[in-house]
């Protein structure tokens, strides 16, 4: 028996992922503040895939809750370079300021996925995915910055590997999913061990 599944997320690249996989998926995104349930983790020794599995958690257990029975899949992503921890940029220059950081430097991306209902987490899962950007002049940042414009502002390291920002780095090690924000082969690993798809 195979069921449509709640995405607990506004993110168009996320359902679209799923739909493209032949999921069958309705959004129905989390009403939560994001910063006020990663608060009390800031100084706690959480790491940043810790942070990303209590985000999407948090996502899954509020939207299973609204909608009783169903399958509700929580996602959340941080970029983590050493013990700091990146957020999606406010504006331009703080977009400006991600990429100056990231310049020369290796990153991880960490992607929580959580299938919860009825208010019980199921499953969870963090992919990880390491990105090293090429040393970047920063005037090459501002000229960037100026060909992508808003589309920086959309995720958390300022760039869309699956478009121009891929000619930011040097090297990318892990899985394409993972970097876009949602580890979609071991989602759909379980989706088919609940029988939620057909496998």
């Amino acid at each position: 028996m195979t069921e449509s599944l709640i995405l607990a997320s506004g993110s168009p690249f996320r359902k679209a992922l799923l739909v493209n996989a032949g999921v069958a998926v309705e959004a129905v995104p989390a009403e939560l503040d994001e910063r006020a349930v990663e608060a009390p983790l800031k100084d706690s020794g959480a790491s940043p895939e810790d942070v990303a599995l209590v985000l999407a958690e948090a996502k899954a257990v509020e939207v299973s809750q609204r909608v009783p029975g169903r399958l509700v899949l929580g996602c959340d992503q941080t970029l983590s370079l050493g013990a700091r921890l990146f957020h999606k940029p406010a504006d331009m220059e703080a977009a400006r300021r991600t990429l100056l950081a990231l310049s020369g430097n290796t990153h991880q991306l960490n992607s929580a996925a959580v299938l919860a209902r009825n208010g019980d987490v199921l499953w969870r899962y963090v992919g990880v995915a390491s990105l090293t950007m090429r040393h970047l002049d920063p005037a090459f940042i501002g000229r960037h910055l100026a060909r992508v414009g808003e589309k920086a502002l959309q995720s958390v390291g300022a760039y869309q590997v699956e478009g121009e920002g891929i000619q930011l780095f040097e090297r990318i090690e892990g899985d394409h999913f993972t970097i876009v924000g949602l580890p979609l082969l071991a989602v759909l690993a379980e989706l088919r061990r609940l029988g939620a798809i057909d496998g």
